[in-house]
């Protein structure tokens, strides 16, 4: 092992235990480092200077991904800023190394926001319908990913006794382990009920797999639905971030909606019809579990262009009243 490779243990090490960073961001950070270091050739913390630094990047922006194009702005920025970490954290160790300072990581283009329009909420409702344990289910899901804007993961890590349905609200761990509380709407917590009050097995997880002899338990659940985001060992049929994209795609395509929909579709569409309808983008960043304001105000964007059609329409009623 490199001296360079032991002080990545040691940083991802520091991100687990310090940073209490989730599984999957240090396995992305330990990858990114990683392909850096076998790029140039670095072995020490002296390897990395603002040459290699500046050469590396002029690779990654020249470099094909594989579908006839480059690699995103955004992808290449994440480089910039893993390095960025890793260097920061040398030098509180005192290690000899490139300022972490010399490394800009440029304008990025704004993200874009896919959302519904209300009507295709109610389309998409509207397509999971029928009275079988997995129609009862899979229209919870999609009430429930609407009226909470639930990360799809933090949907999939739920268990039935994290509901109050009562209370009509419930805690989640997101992002960091940082907890918050998650509202359900009437529509949800209707959908919820019907689903539950359905249910006879024992296991804990709120979503599980139903295949045509009922519940999928970890022994004989496909493959796929196998592997959970964390990479541990499932012990029940709770199903998977990758079971309700599959999902949420299917309701989509049965509802007739041409957009590609994704359960984080429905995550943006519960902050912009938060948005359109009042909220204030702090009550906004609190219900998203955002740790930066920055970040809920990429839907900003998307109300400031509905106010405009608002004030677009006002003034055309005005002239055609006259």
């Amino acid at each position: 092992m490199t001296p360079l490779q032991e002080h990545t243990k040691r940083f991802l090490d520091h991100l687990e235990v310090e940073m209490n960073r989730s599984p999957r961001t240090i396995e992305s950070y330990g990858r990114t480092l990683e392909a850096f270091f076998t790029w140039g050739n670095l072995h020490v913390p002296e390897d990395i200077t603002a040459e290699k630094v500046r050469e590396y990047r002029i690779y990654l922006n020249r470099k094909g991904n594989g579908r006839g194009g480059t690699l995103k702005k955004n992808t290449q920025a994440y480089q910039a800023i893993v390095l960025r970490a890793f260097l920061k954290y040398l030098a509180k160790q005192d290690i000899l190394t490139l300022a972490a300072e010399k490394i800009e990581i440029g304008k990025t283009p704004d993200r874009q926001v896919d959302f519904l329009e209300l009507a295709e909420v109610e389309q998409l409702m509207e397509a999971a319908v029928g009275q079988s344990l997995k129609s009862l289910r899979d229209k919870a899901i999609l009430e429930l990913l609407f009226s909470s804007g639930l990360r799809v993961s933090e949907l999939t890590s739920l268990d039935r006794y994290h509901l109050n349905l009562d209370k009509e609200e419930f805690s989640v761990r997101g992002k960091g382990s940082k907890l918050r509380i998650v509202f359900i709407s009437p529509t949800a917590k209707v959908a919820l009920k019907n689903y539950l009050d359905k249910r006879t097995d024992v296991d804990p997880a709120l979503f599980v797999a139903y295949g045509k002899k009922g519940l999928v338990n970890a022994k004989n659940a496909k493959r796929e639905d196998q592997r959970p985001a964390s990479g541990e060992a499932r012990h029940t049929g709770r199903l998977t971030p990758r079971s309700i994209q599959r999902l949420v795609k299917y309701y989509a395509k049965k509802a007739g909606i041409g957009k590609d929909v994704h359960p984080h579709t429905l995550r943006h569409s519960f902050a912009t019809d938060l948005l359109v309808n009042g909220a204030d983008i702090r009550s906004v960043q609190s219900m998203l579990g955002h740790a930066s304001i920055t970040t809920t105000q990429i839907y900003t964007h998307i109300t400031d262009e509905r106010l405009k059609e608002i004030h677009r329409s006002f003034h055309a009623k005005r002239k055609r009243g006259k």
